[in-house]
């Protein structure tokens, strides 16, 4: 697992005294933030993501892979509806439960939402062509 921490988290986590752990932890790999790029690579081979963020959610959506979000709502409700992204709240229990099923291939069937296929730029072109000025 690769876990990369924001700098407030790492203060959390030193706060609770859970950092000494996690870095003795040979599961978990704590790195630093990574810029987008980078990071879009990383979760591109990853079997799913866990996140509270809500930008994630879409990137995985488009990238297929499996997202369960440790948050009580979300934003992007489609990532959800048609998208790779499960909802479960801060419940250990429930995101055990989830990241288990996944890891299992119990992964449900989805879709990438209509127009995001990556040609925003043209439609826009498009629009603006077609308008007189």
């Amino acid at each position: 697992m690769v876990f990369p921490a924001h700098p407030r988290t790492v203060g959390r986590l030193k706060e609770f005294g859970l950092l000494d752990s996690l870095q003795h932890e040979t599961s978990i790999r704590l790195i630093e933030p990574m810029s987008y790029l980078p990071f879009i690579g990383l979760v591109t081979h990853s079997r799913m993501v866990l996140t509270d963020s809500g930008g994630i959610q879409e990137e995985t959506t488009v990238l297929g892979i499996p997202c369960i979000t440790m948050r009580p709502n979300t934003e992007r409700p489609i990532t959800c509806e048609v998208g790779t992204n499960i909802l479960v709240g801060s419940d250990p229990k429930s995101i055990r439960a989830a990241a288990l099923a996944v890891l299992d291939g119990a992964a449900r069937q989805t879709v990438i939402p209509e127009k995001w296929d990556g040609r925003a730029a043209e439609r826009i072109v498009s629009v603006l062509l077609s308008r007189e000025l």
